[in-house]
């Protein structure tokens, strides 16, 4: 009996072409069915067995899809993801979930209703250096943590090439991009903040939207994270700073499978994932007066583990690693 997840992407841009249809391909319990490609038809060209759809409803009406992946603009999220749902289809949104909280209420409602799956795509819990992070904080040797910093930090002065990213419209700006990514990691680490405050700003030249974003999250234990981003940082900072009361970690951000993926390795590479040498992150631990430093080894990464955590969710009912209650804290921190 084949009981593979039949699936259906909604766009083959970046992240149809290099987050989703090269993980659906390899894991063997789902079957990439079809795409949504109003003009060029590249994952055709791919993907020889696929449906190329000509827009989002004639996919969404498929009856044998299943599973949706909401990979289109920020603001097309919630009427998509909801139409997916009141046709009773699971679905697996990319950042940001929804621009409001109420939208987010609102899907988690209805999905409940059509007994459907809602599985938010936060695939940097699977970077090699999230990874890291995680590894250090969850061994105890930083003791209580005390100040967190988690930066995206980026040059990019120049206008997106893609004008509708630029208007200030709902979801666009570096809020809704890219912190999104340190929330999450955040909420995922720490649990929810007991309150938070920000600041955003465009520092471009004409832009409309904003380029710096700041969070600050406030705990009831005393711990302070700093969630940064940032599109005009020539020399980047560390990507991951941790302060605790006995010692330090710190990170770049050092994930290589985008930059595999780009380059056309494949997620079944035995390099894949994996950081080249010299990018390991280094714990500082003081006692006793006496300073000592050592390199966390390096751990292999893989995407992949998001699309079995979707699939375990769909077919064997495992609770999905993002829940509920974190997205709809993720949103309304980020429009609040």
């Amino acid at each position: 009996m084949n009981n593979k997840i039949k699936t259906g992407v909604l766009s083959f841009g970046m992240s149809g072409s290099l987050f989703h249809c090269p993980f659906l391909e390899l894991h063997n319990g789902f079957e990439l069915t079809a795409i949504v490609e109003r003009s060029k038809k590249k994952a055709q060209q791919e993907y020889a067995n696929i449906k190329s759809y000509d827009s989002v409803d004639e996919l969404l009406n498929d009856a044998i899809i299943e599973l949706v992946i909401i990979n289109t603009p920020s603001a097309t999220h919630f009427d998509f993801a909801l139409k997916a749902i009141q046709l009773n289809k699971h679905i697996l949104v990319e950042k940001p979930f929804t621009v409001t909280s109420a939208e987010a209420k609102i899907l988690y409602q209805e999905a409940k209703k059509n007994n459907c799956f809602i599985m938010p795509f936060q695939n940097r819990r699977y970077d090699s250096d999230f990874l890291s992070v995680k590894s250090v904080v969850e061994s105890g040797k930083l003791g209580d943590l005390v100040e967190v910093h988690f930066r995206y930090d980026r040059y990019k002065p120049d206008m997106n090439q893609t004008p509708s990213k630029e208007l200030p419209i709902p979801g666009n700006g570096v809020l809704y991009n890219l912190i999104p990514h340190t929330l999450d990691a955040a909420i995922e680490l720490f649990g929810i903040p007991e309150s938070w405050n920000k600041t955003l700003h465009g520092n471009r030249a004409e832009t409309q939207i904003d380029d710096y974003a700041h969070i600050h999250l406030k705990y009831s234990n005393g711990l302070q994270v700093f969630l940064t981003a940032n599109l005009l940082v020539a020399d980047a900072l560390p990507a991951f700073v941790l302060h605790g009361a006995k010692g330090s970690y710190m990170k770049e951000r050092t994930d290589v499978q985008e930059t595999q993926l780009n380059a056309g390795i494949k997620p079944n590479n035995p390099l894949f994932g994996i950081e080249p040498p010299g990018k390991e992150g280094v714990l500082t631990i003081i006692k006793d007066g006496v300073k000592t430093q050592e390199k966390i080894g390096l751990i292999k990464a893989s995407y992949l583990n998001v699309f079995e955590a979707v699939y375990q969710t769909i077919r064997n009912n495992v609770p999905y690693p993002v829940t509920e209650a974190q997205v709809v804290k993720q949103i309304e921190i980020l429009e609040d």
